[in-house]
């Protein structure tokens, strides 16, 4: 048993962000550029993830306000500079 119910495994396409929707972007639709960063918030997040500490000095994990925005800014301008074909 593989896991799946019987079902065919459907996650390859759901985890690509669909070529229209990357083509939309690209040149500066902004809901296009929206469905791309909701795609990526998720990999951001983790990506933004830093050990961080309180008031009182106790450590916690937590994203990064900045590292998150540089993050998706640079996201944002790799996709305007982006040739479709």
């Amino acid at each position: 048993m593989n896991g799946t119910n019987g079902k065919q495994p459907d996650y390859p396409e759901i985890a690509l962000v669909p070529y229209p929707v990357i083509v939309a972007a690209s040149k500066g639709d902004p809901d296009a550029m929206k469905m791309v960063l909701q795609h990526f918030s998720g990999y951001i997040a983790s990506l933004s993830m830093r050990k961080l500490y309180d008031e009182r000095g106790n450590i916690y994990y937590g994203v990064d306000e900045d590292i998150r925005e540089r993050l998706q800014a640079r996201l944002m301008r790799a996709i305007l500079t982006f040739r479709a074909e």
